[in-house]
């Protein structure tokens, strides 16, 4: 039997884009601020209450695909 990712709750997502929202103010003030695309992916990961794991498989799936086309 396979095991279907968790979903996080409305609350957890709404942590989760105080969080986000926090961040990128951070960033901005860094000089760093994200663009349109990562804004969209953090989005996509609220609207579908992903679960903290399975964003951070996404993101290092995206990194490493990246990074192999650049081999």
């Amino acid at each position: 039997m396979l095991d279907t990712p968790k979903r996080l709750t409305k609350k957890q997502v709404e942590e989760a884009r105080k969080r986000r929202l926090e961040a990128m103010n951070l960033q901005v003030i860094e000089g760093n601020p994200l663009d349109a695309e990562d804004i969209a992916m953090f989005e996509m990961f609220e609207r579908e209450g992903w679960s903290h794991d399975k964003r951070r498989a996404y993101v290092l799936d995206r990194a490493k695909a990246m990074a192999d086309k650049v081999k």
